[in-house]
């Protein structure tokens, strides 16, 4: 199998007993780089929670799986509270450190667009760490583009860190 080849994953709804690889791959990227600007590691209740959340609101929760292991999530929720903001989502996604640059995370993003599609959002937005080329190159290759940069807005592992929003306008939205 090349190294970028991900015709063996799957990508399917998110299971409770997927939690404790979600956790570890969440706790990974929380540890060892800026794509989560926490330096607390989650718990499984927290995740528990948060799926739950993410769930009963009606957003989706999905994973990646190969071989019948979780190696990646996604996720996307409320962009802001307030109900101008009801047709637009943030979007999440991670993947498990050794199978990052093998074409998973191609795939869980076209799945999590497919699902803000199908629920009739208009816009998707992700917050990327700006020094992140890699995240960067994924969202430019399915459309996003780069609507602006706060600078030094977060800190992790001793240094400042720029926040990059890119979005994508999907279409049409349903009227209010």
């Amino acid at each position: 199998m090349a190294a970028n080849d991900a015709s063996d994953v799957i990508i399917r709804d998110a299971r409770e007993d997927d939690l404790h690889r979600i956790l570890a791959i969440t706790n990974d990227a929380i540890l060892h780089t800026t794509a989560l600007w926490t330096v607390t590691a989650a718990t499984l209740e927290g995740r528990r929670d948060w799926m739950r959340d993410r769930l009963s609101a009606g957003f989706p929760v999905v994973v990646a799986e190969r071989n019948g292991d979780v190696v990646g999530f996604g996720s996307f929720g409320t962009f802001r509270p307030h109900d101008g903001y009801l047709h637009t989502v943030e979007h999440s996604l991670y993947v498990d450190a050794p199978a990052r640059g093998r074409g998973i995370g191609p795939l869980i993003l076209q799945a999590l667009i497919d699902r803000a599609l199908a629920q009739g959002r208009h816009v998707m937005v992700g917050g990327i760490a700006a020094d992140n080329a890699a995240s960067i190159q994924l969202h430019e290759q399915f459309g996003f583009r780069r609507g602006g940069v706060l600078p030094e807005v977060g800190r992790k592992f001793g240094r400042w860190l720029d926040l990059l929003f890119m979005f994508r306008i999907l279409g049409d939205a349903s009227p209010d």
